[in-house]
């Protein structure tokens, strides 16, 4: 399955899973492409070559089908979200947003505007503003490097309100985002939680922290793409559906290359 965003309307909230934590958003017209990863490996560098896990599942677009984009974001350190590789072949973009004590990584793939966001921090981008959310993670690229730092992204334009939270264990932060106005489409990973649950949060977490934030619909990153944990694929979507149960209709998406386009009017009554 292949997204078109030729096709896409300007005036929705569109999403597609191109793979892993890659997502592609259209958000009313500004378009945000984050964690991108697009080879057949990540990893680290030796020369030519990438040593480390190979993909699973072909990336969904490659950087020559991607729309023009307003901005780039990256939200920690690992090689499977801060992939320099392919961040070099989208560094024409007008924005990349990685987290503090990150530039150094990214200084020499040609962006012309490179911004590090901490937790609480904004910035604006094509109408949207784009804001560090906390997550229960860790930001290290190599042994010893504790001080760099780990990202969610609240997206918000004009009432459309997008969270993208890829790599997280469970936490409650997410409970004291602003809900107002309600946020259209949560993103959590879902794998690569055995053994690292101290890491990833597990699809029953995952379900209770996107019912904390009280978002319309949950669009799943973060698995089947790589092998990073010893879960089966296909476990963690079973798991997934499973804790959902009856409201499992708002998991908008089942695998990579689904695209989403979020509803105007959520037809999921607001927690209460």
């Amino acid at each position: 399955m292949r997204p078109d965003p030729r096709t896409w309307s300007n005036d929705d909230l569109t999403i597609a899973y191109v793979g892993h934590a890659t997502v592609l958003i259209n958000l009313a017209g500004t378009r945000i492409l984050t964690d991108p990863a697009f080879f057949a490996r990540i990893g680290v560098q030796v020369g030519p070559w990438t040593v480390g896990p190979a993909r699973v599942v072909d990336a969904a677009l490659t950087p020559e089908e991607l729309p023009a984009l307003d901005a780039v974001l990256v939200t920690h350190a690992h090689m499977d979200s801060l992939d320099r590789p392919s961040l070099r072949r989208v560094s024409g973009v007008p924005l990349l947003v990685v987290p503090k004590a990150d530039r150094d990584l990214v200084d020499d793939l040609g962006f012309s505007r490179v911004v590090e966001l901490g937790w609480g921090e904004r910035i604006e981008a094509g109408g949207v503003t784009i804001e560090a959310v906390p997550v229960n993670h860790w930001g290290k690229r190599w042994p010893g490097g504790s001080w760099r730092g780990y990202n969610g992204y609240l997206i918000t334009k004009g009432d459309r309100r997008v969270l993208f939270a890829s790599d997280t264990a469970y936490t409650e932060a997410f409970a004291a985002l602003d809900r107002t106005p309600r946020i259209d489409v949560a993103m959590f990973g879902i794998g690569a939680y055995d053994p690292w649950i101290m890491n990833h949060a597990d699809p029953e977490q995952v379900w209770r922290m996107f019912r904390a934030v009280d978002a319309c619909a949950l669009l799943p990153v973060h698995f089947d793409t790589f092998r990073l944990g010893k879960e089966p694929l296909g476990e963690a979507m079973t798991r997934l559906l499973a804790a959902a149960g009856a409201e499992s209709d708002r998991v908008a998406i089942r695998g990579v290359g689904e695209t989403f386009v979020a509803p105007r009017h959520c037809p999921f009554p607001p927690r209460q």
